[in-house]
């Protein structure tokens, strides 16, 4: 993990040309507890970035990243650093990608409503 050089969302060195909307750490699963009592958690991490409403364009982006690396492959991602006091970035390397997901279209524009990505395999 090393600071990011974008200061905002990327995969592989480029900057998405939409950030997104919003981003977030998701929760993790617990696995069980251990004898003294404490829980035990995986050591990976997932983040999700989410767009109320993106260009067609912007969503191939998304796409061709998750397609370029897809089964075999990993990429770095300049994510927010977790549990940090300010909002600066990290990139975190061995990352995958999930498939994007797309909502509905929004007029005959070429917009699409309600993306997610999810970013997985990140360790922290």
């Amino acid at each position: 993990m090393t600071q990011g050089f974008s200061g905002s969302y990327a995969i592989n060195g480029t900057n998405l040309v939409l950030q997104p909307t919003s981003g977030r750490w998701n929760g993790r699963d617990l696995l069980g507890i251990d004898g003294a009592g404490h829980p035990i958690y995986p050591s990976i991490r997932e983040f999700e970035m989410s767009w109320a409403l993106i260009s067609t364009t912007d969503f191939a982006q998304l796409n061709n990243f998750q397609l370029s690396v897809g089964n075999t492959g990993t990429v770095s991602v300049d994510l927010p650093k977790w549990g940090n006091a300010g909002y600066m970035f990290y990139s975190y390397s061995g990352c995958t990608l999930r498939e994007p997901q797309a909502g509905s279209y929004f007029s005959a524009d070429g917009y699409v409503q309600d993306v997610t990505m999810t970013i997985m395999g990140v360790r922290t």
